[in-house]
């Protein structure tokens, strides 16, 4: 027989031979001995009910016993084989099993209470299993049709989407917990705060004042950075991540695990300027070198150089930015999670807030903002880091006197307001008072304005709307347009500070 009759005929046989269905993992030794121990003694249910529901149970009638015996406990009634066997003497898979004397063998088989969490743990896992082996099965399947609806990037987050629900699945409901434990964990928290350098508890953004006020960037919070156009939302923004990043120092967390001891691992979604555009943005900042000069390439041979060589020494920086546009928030979590598992995620920057699309089409436009805010706020609880996103504010600010926003300010403020753990805004009085210049002619205007405009020059403000943990109020910032760089404010008391050296 020659090689390609061979496989020809190896080729024939593989299409007209259906492989063997995959036998499913399950030990219904296992199920009957918990199953048996459950109706023993009822307080097993309280050892097990946070692993195990009556789903990952492999055996349909084993299904049935214990959802009808937890039904029961959960009343303060007996689930014993007598008082289950009313409720199952008609079921037709406990007939072929022997009937209602099967609940009886059941109990005689009945482990230890103390086994009864290893048993449970086995049977759960055992589910997982069978979860898996469907999910590869429906993506393979789904993978087969060729349709239309049916982009393969679109199945490729439905599928990161479902495994990693199945990875966390069990660990999300922990259900009470003792205050010692919690109390043990603030504790925890507030040494890591005395023992890191600036006492923060949380990541330090490089701005000193505004870490004094926040108390640095918290795990599983929300922010809420907002402005009207030009106030420098995205600087802003940008100069945090640069600062984390570049302050990223790998090593051994307190509780023996690895992380970011120092900084952290940025994750930066610029859903309005490319990816280009933003990192020409923070090589001005570390470069020192005009950001208009660089958009139109008006470089000199030593600014060039020095921008060259920023470029370089931030090579390593583990700061990610997508620019993928109109990005819908499935999606936009789906990559977050792949960045924390792959590289590691410390923070999620969302530029900016309007410019993310719902999952799925909504009635009206609040109705999208509140999916898209509760879904970031999911982000960062899932993730167990800060989310700042950026937002939009309504034109009502320039019809008013008084520039400074509110939270009235926000767009659809309702949803971003209550989801958010803190509310700042961007507010440069500076950009207004310029648009007041008057004319040469009026010379006492003119020069009550220059000294305005001289006091207000090169400074901004954060104004804190909201904080969940702590309290409102606001903080002043250097501003150096040329570089789009926020900076720490120098202090009358500190600028001869050093001057004797």
């Amino acid at each position: 027989m020659t090689g390609i009759t061979a496989i020809h005929e190896k080729t024939q046989i593989s299409q007209e031979t259906p492989l063997a269905p995959v036998s499913l993992p399950h030990n219904s030794e296992a199920e009957q001995a918990l199953l048996g121990a459950l109706l023993v003694n009822n307080d097993v249910y309280d050892r097990i009910s946070s692993l195990v529901n009556e789903t990952h149970f492999f055996d349909p009638v084993h299904r049935r016993i214990f959802e009808i015996a937890a039904q029961r406990i959960q009343k303060n009634a007996l689930a014993s084989p007598v008082t289950l066997k009313a409720f199952m003497e008609d079921d037709p898979g406990l007939a072929v099993l022997g009937g209602p004397s099967y609940l009886a063998r059941l109990a005689h088989s009945a482990i230890s209470v103390y086994a009864s969490r290893d048993y449970a743990q086995m049977i759960y896992d055992l589910a997982i299993r069978r979860d898996l082996i469907t999910i590869g099965q429906e993506i393979s399947e789904k993978a087969a049709r060729v349709e239309v609806q049916s982009e393969p990037k679109d199945q490729i987050v439905e599928a990161e989407q479902r495994l990693y629900q199945l990875g966390e699945k069990g660990s999300a409901d922990t259900g009470f917990q003792s205050f010692l434990k919690a109390a043990t964990d603030a504790v925890q928290i507030a040494n890591a705060a005395y023992m890191r350098d600036g006492g923060l508890a949380g990541i330090a953004t490089g701005l000193t004042d505004l870490d004094k006020k926040l108390g640095g960037l918290h795990k599983s919070d929300l922010l809420i950075l907002a402005g009207r156009p030009s106030m420098g939302k995205t600087a802003l923004a940008t100069n945090i991540a640069f600062n984390i990043a570049r302050a990223y120092r790998h090593g051994t967390l307190p509780d023996g695990s690895e992380g970011a001891v120092e900084g952290g691992v940025v994750g930066f979604y610029s859903l309005e300027m490319s990816a280009e555009q933003l990192a020409a943005r923070i090589l001005s900042e570390a470069s020192e070198v005009p950001s208009d000069q660089i958009r139109r390439g008006e470089l000199n041979e030593g600014e060039f150089r020095r921008f060259v060589e920023a470029a370089k020494a931030l090579e390593n920086c583990p700061l990610y930015i997508d620019d993928t546009a109109a990005l819908p928030i499935s999606q936009l979590a789906a990559r977050a999670r792949r960045l924390k598992r792959t590289h590691g995620l410390d923070l999620l920057i969302v530029d900016y807030l309007q410019l993310v699309r719902p999952a799925s089409a909504k009635d009206n436009r609040v109705n999208e903002v509140s999916e898209i805010t509760q879904g970031l706020k999911a982000i960062a609880k899932e993730l167990d880091i800060p989310v700042i996103a950026l937002s939009q504010l309504s034109r009502q600010v320039e019809n008013r006197e008084d520039k400074r926003p509110q939270l009235s300010d926000l767009r659809e403020s309702g949803s971003i307001e209550q989801d958010a753990d803190v509310v700042m805004f961007v507010f440069r009085e500076e950009y207004y008072k310029e648009r007041e210049k008057p004319g040469d002619h009026e010379v006492e205007l003119m020069m009550k304005w220059q000294q305005e405009m001289e006091h207000l020059h090169g400074r901004a403000e954060v104004v804190i709307g909201k904080q969940r943990h702590g309290a409102i109020g606001h903080v002043d910032l250097s501003f150096e347009g040329k570089f789009t760089r926020f900076g720490n404010l120098v202090r009358s008391y500190q600028q001869n500070i050093g001057s004797d050296f």
